[in-house]
C-alpha cells in the first residue's frame, strides 16, 4: 500500500493471491482474510470528469477537508526506474492455473437501472497477490456483473487494520450498490451512495482501538448504459486503454498532486520537488474521516475498449505505456497476471491488485484475441 495517513506496524502473516474470470452471476469479493469483514447479502473515451459529471449525474455534498499530511514514514520509498520492455522476450508462460473462460452474455432483470438491450457485454479478470516483501495482503476487490459493479481498495493501518478496512469497504459498496437496484436513483446517485456507506462502515469500524486510524482507497466502477462512472479517493487508479494508448482517468488524491492542483508545483517540474519524504503520503481515503468526497468520472465503453483498475503497487513500478503493451500483447485472461509478474521483477514491495474489463462486440463470447504490437 501506499504509505498514507498511519505508520505501518508487524502485521498478521497472510498471503493472497487470486485470480478470477467467473462465468457467473454471484457477486464476487476476494478480501483479506479476517473476522470483521461485512458479508454482503446479495449476491480515453470521452472523458468527463469531476463538477461536469457530478453536476450531469447527482447533485452533490459539500466537499470533505483535505487531510494534512502525516509525518512520512521509514518505509516511504521512491519508485525504481523504469526498465523499457520487450513484451515479445519478457511475458512469462502461463500455466493452465491462470486460465478461465469469459463470462457469457448474461440477462437483465426489467428492475435493474440498464437494460439488456443498452448494457455493454463485458469480460472481467481480477488477480491479486502480497508481492515480494509483505507478508499480509492489505488489497481487496469485488465485483457484481449482473448489477455493473467493479471496485478495488488497498488498505492502511496497523497490524491487520488495513485488510479490515479494505475488505469492508468493497463489502459495503457492492452490498448497498446492489440494494438499490430497483429504485429510481440514477447510477450515479447510487454509486456515491455506495461510497459514503462505505465510508462510514469503515470510520465506526474505526473507532475500536484495536482498528484506529485505519482506512482505504476505493476505485469503483459503475456501468451506466454505454459509459461506465468511476469513483475514486486516494492513490489507486483507473486506466482506460485503447488503441494501443493507456490513458489515467482518475487523479492521484496524493500530497504531490495537491501541490500541483494549488498551483505550488507544475507537472513539469514536480520530479524536481524536494518533497522530504511526503512523495507517497495520500490526502483522501475511505474511513479516515466521518465524510469523503470522492472525484467522479466518466468513460465511453465502445467494444474493444479495456478498462483497468489497479493499486499503486502495481503502477509505482509500471507507466502507461508499459501497461498498454502488455494489454496489447497478452491474450487478455493473462494480462493482469502479467502485470502483476512484471511489479514484481521490479521489486514488488506492495501488494498488487489489478482488474481488468473488456468491451465485447454485442452478444459475443468468444475469446478475445490479443492485439499485434506495433
Amino acid at each position: 500500500m501506499t504509505e498514507e495517513i498511519q505508520h505501518l506496524t508487524a502485521a498478521e502473516e497472510h498471503n493472497e493471491h487470486t485470480s478470477t474470470n467467473h462465468a457467473d452471476t454471484t457477486p464476487f469479493i476476494a478480501a483479506s482474510s479476517t473476522e470483521d469483514t461485512l458479508k454482503p447479502t446479495h449476491a480515453p473515451a470521452n472523458r468527463d470528469t469531476d463538477e461536469a459529471v457530478t453536476q450531469a449525474l447527482f447533485a452533490s455534498d459539500e466537499s470533505a477537508p483535505i487531510a494534512e499530511p502525516p509525518t512520512p514514514t521509514s518505509e516511504s520509498e521512491a519508485p525504481p526506474l523504469l526498465e523499457p520492455i520487450d513484451p515479445e522476450s519478457y511475458l512469462p508462460e502461463l500455466s493452465a492455473d491462470h486460465l478461465a473462460p469469459l463470462p457469457p452474455t448474461f440477462p437483465v432483470e426489467p428492475e435493474l437501472a440498464v437494460s439488456a438491450s443498452s448494457r455493454p457485454n463485458l469480460a472481467v479478470d481480477a488477480l491479486s497477490d502480497v508481492g515480494c516483501v509483505r507478508t499480509n495482503n492489505e488489497d481487496a476487490y469485488g465485483y457484481d456483473l449482473e448489477l455493473g459493479l467493479f471496485v478495488i481498495c488497498d488498505g492502511m493501518g496497523g497490524m491487520a487494520a488495513g485488510e479490515v478496512a479494505s475488505s469492508n469497504s468493497v463489502a459495503a459498496l457492492v452490498h448497498t450498490f446492489a440494494e438499490s437496484a430497483g429504485t429510481a436513483l440514477p447510477i450515479g446517485a447510487r454509486l456515491q451512495q455506495a461510497v459514503h456507506t462505505a465510508n462510514t462502515t469503515v470510520w465506526d469500524m474505526g473507532q475500536q482501538p484495536e482498528h484506529k486510524g485505519m482506512g482505504t482507497t476505493a476505485v469503483a466502477a459503475a456501468i451506466d448504459g454505454q459509459k461506465l462512472v468511476i469513483a475514486n479517493v486516494g492513490d489507486s487508479r483507473a486506466y482506460v486503454i485503447q488503441d494501443g494508448v493507456a490513458t489515467q482517468i482518475t487523479v492521484d488524491h496524493s500530497y504531490i498532486n495537491e501541490l500541483i492542483r494549488n498551483g505550488t508545483l507544475t507537472k513539469e517540474n514536480a520530479h524536481l520537488a524536494d518533497l522530504h519524504g511526503y512523495e507517497s503520503v495520500i490526502t483522501r481515503a475511505i474511513g479516515v474521516s466521518e465524510t469523503v468526497e470522492p472525484d467522479y468520472y466518466s468513460v465511453d465503453l465502445t467494444p474493444g475498449t479495456q478498462i483497468l483498475l489497479a493499486t499503486d503497487g502495481l503502477t509505482r513500478y509500471l507507466n502507461g505505456d508499459e501497461i498498454a503493451t502488455i494489454v496489447q500483447a497478452t491474450p487478455f485472461e493473462s494480462t493482469c497476471a502479467n502485470l502483476i509478474d512484471l511489479a514484481k521483477r521490479r521489486g514488488g514491495h506492495d501488494n498488487i491488485t489489478c482488474l481488468l474489463l473488456l468491451v465485447l462486440p454485442p452478444e459475443s463470447t468468444s475469446q478475445p484475441e490479443p492485439q499485434p504490437v506495433a
